[in-house]
């Protein structure tokens, strides 16, 4: 083996941080850092050092697994296992019609392979039962930013802006553990005189650094908003000639936000009237400032509405789309943005268009070589699909998702996947879901193939392949060409990743997420490519792609934002006496998501080796608890129990648990699915629960 160093990407979370890898002569593969790389600047957390210890052969998947007469998973050939899936899904559809075929698919897979998942449904198995679980992610942010400025990218400008602004509001985020390398940038702020504003139930190691922490009760950030809005107005604050020329819907959301006056909010939320005049203060202050929500306001039945009671704070200031100021959102998943562009999600097709669309069906139906009445309409949103499993939908396809340890209300999602006809999973580990399948493929994963992924900025980046797979395991793309071949469909799912990636772009031309002027040889040669980016006409020249949106006009027919008219309303789920405390869930640093991959890496699990029940030393003496008891925390879905960790830094009316692991102390177990209207985004982020020592 050549001792060859690849610059490639962290297969992790949304900063898609920038490493070099270097294979060894002994089979391992060193990780080392890629200064040049502006996003992360060299920096990595302990996940992104030790992502290639997933490759070695122990860890992961090395030969396909069927489910044999006696029900254990047994090794078999690629042909066999291919045959069983095709033959599977073929059978449901044969019986039950189309849409009795699910695909579930990952924020993790490549643009290439989330743009072919989304053609295989829509062509090969005319389902339209097709989402991923990018749902759980950002999706009530992309509601409110695509209602607001009728364009939804997570950052609408890079991160080397945000040490630059005067103000940062962090609503609902925790950096410092979920994407470490990016803490860079609110430390830089701060020293360059700015302010942080951290907004979260927690003091967490984000909220230590903040110039003003602000712990509202889990649920009632859409009050926060407001409240501040409703001071922002009281104040005089507000930027009157930017709202008269850039703006429409101000005098309907200036009426709703005037109706949370503060002591109200500060009944709601818990946060005081002093703290609320001096975030108002902080933000409005310097001439630019920012608001970046994530997970904390966004995983709610509301958080359509929260996110857009964020943006109204942004648009009534005047602080969006002009330079240093806007609203963001920091994406969880590694390729959560590209991911649901080009077709993993229900109601989406390539480039971002609109599925329910005719001139966007005929683009796309034109690139695949299909009718466009052939098309099937907008499916199921993710919970739902998962919810439907067993009943309507017989069979699934589900690639690079765990939802039986990430979904809500999960020993239900657990449930239905058990009673489905048929399951092929596609993954790189035995996952918890993929334990449960008739079929399981071992595919390829980051650092063995190319591909090309989209971070959090917008930024368009290519993955290089640094090393060989292992002997048996093979790409998506390839898994994706076989089925449908078997399925009777021979042409348009190539296995090259930069081939479905031409085709990508000729998708994406003219839409939103306009990729047409990217191309793999550009990739290649920089630091990304941010979109929208046309191609250029015959003579023209590239086209520079576009770092910065909506500095001239937002994406809506006339050009302006527009406000949100709406009000706090309560969880879909308060306490009561049954259930008197309020549970909330997130990451921790040394683990991913569902923790498939996080979990086989010894030195994570040494520094996070199990889930834990944070909670308030008044809420411990109540319950007599000491540190290390085990806790059962109860829901009206189910129970879990996990070590009491005691600590100041939570609500004395809360709880916290880590969602990373499966069995006794799996926190989904507990959360509720209650969906969002607009986003179908289900209510992770609080539920009514019960906390006592479990003896």
């Amino acid at each position: 083996m050549q001792n060859t160093v690849t610059p490639t990407h962290c297969p992790y979370c949304a900063l898609q941080c920038g490493m070099n890898l270097t294979p060894a002569a002994d089979g391992t593969v060193e990780v080392g850092e890629r200064a040049d790389f502006p996003v992360n600047r060299g920096a990595l957390c302990g996940k992104g050092r030790t992502a290639p210890a997933v490759l070695a052969s122990g860890a992961r998947l090395t030969s396909p697994l069927v489910r044999s007469a006696d029900g254990a998973l047994v090794p078999a050939g690629w042909d066999e296992a291919l045959d069983r899936i095709a033959g599977g899904l073929a059978r449901a559809r044969a019986e039950r019609g189309a849409d009795a075929v699910g695909v579930f698919g990952g924020g993790g897979l490549t643009n290439e392979k989330a743009y072919a998942l989304g053609k295989f449904a829509r062509v090969v198995l005319g389902t339209s039962q097709i989402d991923y679980n990018g749902r759980f992610c950002m999706s009530s942010a992309a509601a409110a930013g695509t209602k607001a400025f009728g364009l939804d990218r997570g950052l609408p400008f890079p991160l080397e802006d945000i040490p630059r602004t005067g103000c940062v509001i962090l609503v609902g985020s925790n950096p410092a553990e979920t994407m470490p390398p990016s803490l860079r940038y609110f430390t830089e702020l701060r020293e360059n005189g700015g302010t942080l504003i951290v907004v979260d139930p927690r003091r967490t190691r984000t909220a230590e650094q903040a110039d003003l922490h602000l712990a509202p009760r889990p649920g009632t950030d859409l009050a926060l908003a407001l409240g501040m809005l409703h001071l922002v107005v009281a104040e005089g604050r507000v930027d009157e000639r930017y709202v008269e020329e850039r703006t429409a819907g101000w005098e309907e959301a200036r009426a709703a936000a005037m109706a949370h006056w503060p002591e109200y909010v500060e009944r709601i939320t818990g946060v005081s009237v002093p703290e609320l005049r001096e975030a108002v203060r902080l933000f409005c202050a310097p001439e630019a400032a920012m608001v970046l929500t994530a997970r904390g306001p966004e995983q709610q039945a509301k958080g359509t509405d929260t996110v857009g009671a964020w943006i109204n704070l942004c648009l009534a200031t005047g602080r969006a789309g002009r330079p240093l100021s806007g609203y963001g959102c920091l994406t969880g998943q590694g390729n959560g943005q590209g991911g649901r562009e080009h077709g993993q999600k229900a109601d989406q097709l390539p480039g971002y268009r609109r599925l329910t669309d005719p001139a966007a069906r005929l683009h796309v139906a034109g690139v695949w070589g299909v009718d466009p009445d052939s098309l099937p309409g907008p499916g199921r949103s993710a919970y739902e699909l998962l919810d439907a499993l067993g009943t309507d939908v017989r069979a699934l396809l589900l690639m690079g998702s765990n939802p039986v340890v990430s979904a809500p209300r999960a020993a239900h999602v657990e449930e239905r996947i058990r009673s489905l006809d048929f399951l092929a999973v596609c993954d790189v580990v035995l996952s918890e879901t993929a334990a449960l399948a008739d079929v399981v493929l071992p595919v390829t994963q980051w650092a063995e193939e190319t591909g090309t992924t989209t971070n959090l900025e917008g930024r368009v980046l290519l993955r290089r392949r640094a090393v060989t797979p292992p002997d048996g395991v093979r790409g998506d793309l390839e898994v994706l060409h076989g089925l449908a071949d078997r399925l009777g469909v021979e042409k348009g799912f190539p296995t090259e990743p930069e081939e479905v990636f031409e085709e990508l772009r000729r998708a994406s031309a003219g839409g939103p997420a306009d990729y047409s002027g990217i191309g793999y040889r550009r990739l290649g040669e920089g630091n990304g490519v941010f979109w929208p980016c046309p191609a250029p006409g015959s003579e023209g020249p590239p086209h520079p792609g576009t770092p910065r949106l909506f500095l001239d006009r937002f994406a809506t027919g006339d050009g302006r934002a527009r406000f949100a008219a709406v009000a706090h309303r309560p969880s879909a789920e308060e306490p009561d006496e049954a259930y008197p405390v309020l549970l909330t869930t997130g990451r921790v640093l040394a683990q991913y998501q569902s923790g498939a991959q996080t979990r086989r890496v010894a030195e994570l699990n040494a520094a996070a080796p199990g889930p834990f029940v944070e909670l308030h030393p008044r809420l411990a003496a109540r319950l007599g608890a000491a540190e290390g008891d085990p806790l059962a925390v109860v829901s009206r879905r189910g129970r879990a129990v996990a070590p009491a960790r005691i600590t100041t830094g939570i609500r004395p009316d809360t709880v916290f648990m880590p969602f990373h692991w499966p069995g006794e102390g799996r926190a989904n177990t507990l959360t509720n699915p209650a969906l969002d209207p607009t986003s179908r985004m289900p209510e992770f982020k609080v539920c009514a629960v019960r906390v006592e020592v479990a003896r």
